[in-house]
């Protein structure tokens, strides 16, 4: 006759376990509700819309405004020259591998030739300083845009955090270190909140670093002005002398190796070598290895 007295023990145990496990998933709720802050609903309508709103729009302003006062003279063509110049130099450099050897070799002679090389020759543009100091436009229109882009955001700061001073207006949706509190919570001197809020003055600074791509969706920003634009502005302040004569130390230092005809054999070599059971990194220097 088999003896039911554990089975009936167990049972009167279930209860009792149960219940043990409830007021821990009680208190530990209790101290889940204890930490969370809850936000009232019109801080969404009355301070992080408001803050959002205003930065787009300002951003929007400013953007228009300087489209208006955009200097659309011609560029330098000098300066663009030695630019473009100095950078296929540079790039003849790096993807030599990809070159014959005679394709190579003519170019090698086109920019650091001794009588008449690209690279060897002086350049034709005065320097950013003696151009500065010649003309003081330069100066101007450089003041201009800097004003136009800093006075903007200095009055929207001072307006976040002369109305909104200490609100704190969401929350992130996962957890966070303790070493985002300083950007998370500026203006809210309170080490108890946790650290996944979000303070009204930092949310100002999220939407002043996270509006950018929102703005060229929106306001349709022509890509190819920007690029011509950091274009002329590289080849203005372009050193064409120092650019030269390093590109040039490069190609003549540069020791060809034609990549094209040992690719099949340092695959061979690098999948060999992983079929072997060897790490990628000994697979590659495997590969390196092969002629």
């Amino acid at each position: 006759m088999v003896d039911a007295s554990p089975i009936v023990t167990s049972r009167r145990e279930l209860p009792s376990t149960t219940r043990e496990r409830r007021a821990t998933r009680r208190a530990t709720t209790a101290r889940m509700d204890a930490s969370v802050v809850r936000l009232d609903a019109a801080i969404r309508a009355w301070v992080l819309l408001p803050i959002t709103l205003a930065m787009f729009l300002v951003g929007a302003l400013r953007h228009h405004a300087m489209r208006l006062t955009r200097d659309g003279g011609a560029a330098d063509v000098v300066a663009l020259r030695e630019a473009n110049v100095a950078r296929r130099a540079e790039r003849c450099r790096q993807f030599a591998g990809y070159l014959r050897p005679g394709a190579f070799a003519a170019r090698r002679t086109f920019y650091c030739a001794a009588d008449g090389g690209a690279l060897r020759k002086k350049s034709e543009k005065a320097s950013p300083h003696a151009a500065m100091l010649s003309d003081p436009t330069v100066m101007t229109k450089m003041m201009t845009k800097n004003a136009m882009m800093m006075a903007p955001n200095m009055l929207t700061a001072a307006w976040v955090n002369f109305f909104f001073a200490g609100f704190v207006v969401g929350r992130t949706p996962f957890p966070l270190t303790q070493r985002f509190r300083g950007m998370l919570q500026r203006g809210v001197a309170l080490q108890s909140l946790d650290v996944t809020y979000v303070s009204s003055l930092s949310w100002y600074f999220l939407n002043f670093f996270g509006l950018g791509g929102v703005f060229q969706l929106v306001l349709g920003d022509n890509e190819l002005d920007d690029a011509a634009a950091m274009q002329n502005a590289f080849a203005s302040g372009l050193n064409a002398d120092k650019a030269f004569a390093h590109a040039l130390e490069g190609l003549e230092a540069l020791k060809h190796e034609y990549m094209m005809h040992i690719a099949d054999a340092r695959a061979t070599a690098m999948l060999r070598a992983l079929n072997e059971g060897k790490s990628p990194r000994e697979a590659r220097l495997a590969a390196a290895a092969a002629r």
